[in-house]
């Protein structure tokens, strides 16, 4: 089994809460950040979803809070879509430190909106593959 796909991210001192601990609404933008890397990787542009009238969105979102993330800390945020049959997909993230220490988990379910009708389309995972240069990625 291949690695997931990864971006690097380094915890900078304004993200930080006054404990000194990454804060938690930050978690959620290295899940994002990570999101649209890897869709960008696959040579899906923000544009050009936009352009054949779709887009992404978030339906539920959990955070499994494991380790504190201080600022200077060197993370890799993963980033994996899991497709299922219906209208909605899941994406599998883990906040990991360099030395491999997990400092968070995130799973979230998703979904493609049809931008026009403002409808999640019925196969999120096949619309998206149709728009990406590179669908192994997806």
């Amino acid at each position: 089994m291949s690695e997931p796909f990864s971006v690097p991210v380094t915890v900078r001192g304004y993200e930080t809460d006054v404990q000194g601990h990454l804060n938690q609404s930050v978690y959620l933008n290295y899940a994002e950040h990570a999101r649209w890397s890897l869709l960008r990787a696959a040579g899906i542009t923000q544009a050009a979803l936009i352009g054949s009238g779709v887009g992404p969105v978030a339906l539920e979102t959990t955070i499994r809070y494991r380790r504190e993330l201080l600022a200077g800390d060197e993370v890799e945020v993963t980033c994996a879509f899991e497709w299922g049959e219906g209208k909605t997909f899941r994406v599998e993230q883990t906040i990991r430190k360099t030395d491999g220490t997990v400092a968070a988990e995130i799973t979230a379910v998703g979904g493609l909106m049809d931008l026009t009708r403002r409808r999640l389309v019925a196969d999120a995972g096949e619309r998206l593959k149709a728009l990406a240069t590179d669908p192994s990625l997806l």
